[in-house]
């Protein structure tokens, strides 16, 4: 098959030659050499076979808050994705497994719990890829967020923007871009400090010691060489400082004393965390004849910091006050490349190697206790535990696409991927894909795909159980297996019809069959996720979607059925009981994040007189899951959350003018609750938004 890619880049070589001045020397247009290169970037790593949802530039800035929400509650209304406490997503039925790339380059996960290190106004585009996947994604398999940034030569110039509301909000942002000669930038900052950094874990509106500051920061400097190579840096950082919120009027019911005192006000908590997180990316992309290819260095920085503030008080709900710290090094490079052997005929290869450096440290004030687990003294004792850990990956790809008839065309190859860190494993993954395009309006994919997904290296701490031994702190279980690779077999089948113009409709079905399954929880205050395994896991699921566009009007819905099932816990058992341990060895039990329905829904329209531009979406779910006699045997109740926005353009003649916007989040003010605070790795209930009222503008130049 030819690019596209490969024509644009042919007709930008004869343009250069075409403007080329008198006098000698060879000029050409940098507009449309960089947009060549774009699409041929994108035609290197293509998602063929694999499911896709994009959000373009012009629907990120028409959802309810726009640029001002956070790259999570953007991915909600894709299909299958529900939304989880501390910002986490579960896309079909997964925990976390998500992988972020901007333009192409693969980022090494952070140690990110809440809070989103990067900004949704950088985008461009945001694409959701998942299904069975291709040979060029690994690693991380759930979903890959794939990120295309802004430029100065798609968006130039720039904004100022304050926003703002309740919760104490303040939001202020700006970013500008522009060309210099061959070079290209692009730059954005933000800085949001609210009252609701967390969820809340009461039903109220305002809630209790939760204050965060989140300012963060995204730079993009490309220069193009000539008219088939360019270099490009990207540099971002963020940093986050949050209040653990606390839930009034609970009292300690551990029957413990600290120092004499044997009460404590849970609102007086003062629980904090930080959480930091930067990446730098420096990548070369060529085109030579038939052949394209992009390699990239990169590097990524994350460290999570939690204070317990006032030991005495977690030392009596708890049994523990413990100091936390986390850190991440991870640099790399990764290179992709295509070859067009003919126009039917398009094979790719590509590499990964990745080494990632990764400390922790504890100190946790403890009670002692005897053999019964009865206090001893009232004196805590300090226990100190420190680590580090170097862990490598490999990865290799090589596939091979074939247009086997005008309307038929198959994607199959494999990967090849190893890491050596806590432990050693490796796998050869197979992958195919066959795409049938029976019409111009019919398109049908089938696909199945191994997978190897390694434990993120970066929560795996060597934690030294035995140190705990006749304190408050210490397990029931003291058995403390290592996390391994999960490892999958995933169908896929789906179907997108053009029922009539603006009108399309997509399903698609898939089937998971998992060994050593991947979960995560949150076993203590420092909110801090541990991996853990289950030998056994089942998947499957179903995705309907709609859309319509016509004129000023826009419309999508989605729904989602799905069920993740996981049998017999494996590695981290000490955090679990022995009870639970006991019966989820012989049962499968619905994993915490498995959510039965999800669904969302929207509708635009533009008022063509005043260009008024008026957004609803709806995002609802079934209820993530929660004790009951069994673990995780019940769901929570079901919720929707309606969110509105106003966006109004005002002609002032200053510059590109200003606009206005007016949004509101939960609309109806429901009260619904993510989590009860029990369940499998689960430690503290959470709370939905309730109403928000949110204003700004935007100064464009």
């Amino acid at each position: 098959m030819l690019s596209i890619a490969a024509t644009l880049l042919t007709a930008g070589a004869a343009t250069a030659q075409e403007t080329s001045p008198a006098g000698g020397g060879v000029s050409f247009d940098l507009d449309v050499v960089a947009k060549q290169l774009d699409i041929a970037r994108s035609q290197i790593q293509p998602s063929l076979g694999a499911t896709v949802y994009d959000f373009g530039r012009q629907a990120i800035e028409t959802q309810p808050q726009g640029d001002n929400q956070s790259v999570n509650q953007l991915l909600l209304q894709a299909p299958g994705v529900a939304q989880d406490s501390f910002g986490q997503l579960h896309v079909r039925g997964d925990h976390a497994n998500l992988q972020f790339r901007i333009n192409g380059v693969q980022l090494p996960e952070g140690i990110n719990v809440f809070g989103q290190s990067l900004q949704t106004r950088l985008a461009n585009s945001v694409a959701l890829i998942t299904g069975a996947l291709p040979a060029q994604y690994g690693l991380r398999t759930a979903g890959v967020i794939d990120i295309q940034t802004k430029t100065g030569t798609l968006n130039p110039g720039g904004s100022v923007t304050m926003y703002g509301g309740s919760q104490s909000t303040i939001y202020p942002s700006a970013e500008w871009g522009g060309r210099v000669g061959q070079i290209d930038y692009y730059a954005t900052g933000e800085y949001l400090q609210n009252a609701r950094g967390i969820e809340n874990p009461a039903p109220t509106f305002n809630a209790i010691h939760d204050s965060s500051q989140q300012p963060k920061g995204f730079a993009y400097v490309s220069g193009i060489i000539d008219p088939t190579s360019r270099l490009t840096a990207i540099l971002g950082a963020s940093r986050g400082q949050f209040q653990i919120p606390q839930v009034g009027g609970q009292t300690p019911a551990l029957g413990l004393t600290v120092n004499g005192v044997s009460d404590f006000a849970s609102a007086a908590l003062n629980e904090n965390q930080r959480q930091i997180n930067n990446f730098g990316i420096l990548a070369w992309q060529k085109h030579v004849g038939d052949f394209d290819f992009q390699v990239a260095g990169y590097s990524r920085y994350s460290s999570a910091y939690f204070s317990p503030g006032n030991p005495v008080g977690d030392l009596l709900f708890n049994g523990i006050a413990q100091t936390a710290y986390r850190e991440s090094w991870a640099s790399g490079v990764q290179g992709d490349g295509s070859w067009r052997v003919s126009p039917e005929h398009t094979m790719r290869s590509g590499f990964l190697i990745q080494r990632e450096r990764s400390p922790f440290s504890t100190t946790s004030n403890v009670l002692p206790v005897d053999e019964n687990g009865v206090q001893t003294t009232d004196q805590p004792i300090s226990i100190f535990d420190s680590n580090s850990k170097t862990g490598w990956l490999y990865s290799y790809y090589l596939q091979d696409e074939f247009k086997i008839v005008p309307s038929v065309t198959i994607n199959f190859g494999a990967r090849y991927d190893q890491f050596a860190e806590f432990v050693s494993e490796r796998q050869l993954s197979p992958r195919v894909n066959v795409v049938w395009q029976p019409a111009e309006t019919t398109t049908l994919t089938a696909g199945y795909s191994r997978y190897f997904v390694p434990p993120p290296f970066e929560l795996v701490a060597n934690t030294t159980v035995s140190l705990f031994a006749n304190t408050t702190a210490a397990p029931a279980i003291t058995e403390d297996s290592v996390a391994k690779a999960e490892r999958d077999h995933y169908f896929d089948v789906g179907i997108t019809q053009i029922i009539m113009p603006g009108l399309k409709a997509g399903i698609d079905a898939y089937y998971r069959i998992a060994s050593n399954l991947l979960d995560e929880g949150q076993f203590g205050a420092p909110i801090l996720l541990t991996p853990f395994n289950y030998q056994k896991g089942l998947g499957k699921g179903v995705e309907l979607s709609l859309s319509y566009d016509i004129d000023n009007w826009s419309f999508y819905g989605n729904f989602a059925a799905a069920q993740i099932l996981g049998k017999n816990i494996t590695s981290s058992q000490f955090n679990f009981s022995p009870d639970d341990l006991a019966y989820i060895a012989g049962h499968y039990i619905h994993t915490d994040h498995d959510q039965t329905y999800t669904s969302s829904a929207g509708i635009k329209y533009k008022f063509p007189t005043w260009n008024t531009r008026v957004a609803v979406d709806l995002t609802a779910g079934s209820g993530l899951r929660t004790a009951s006699t069994v673990p995780n045997g019940a769901s929570l109740p079901g919720y929707q959350q309606v969110n509105l926005s106003i966006v109004q353009p005002i002609e002032t003649g200053i510059y590109k003018g200003l606009e206005a916007r007016f949004d509101i989040i939960n609309l109806l003010d429901q009260v619904y609750q993510i989590r009860t605070g029990q369940g499998l790795g689960v430690f503290a209930p959470q709370f939905g938004p309730r109403r928000a009222f949110l204003a700004g503008l935007t100064q464009r130049f």
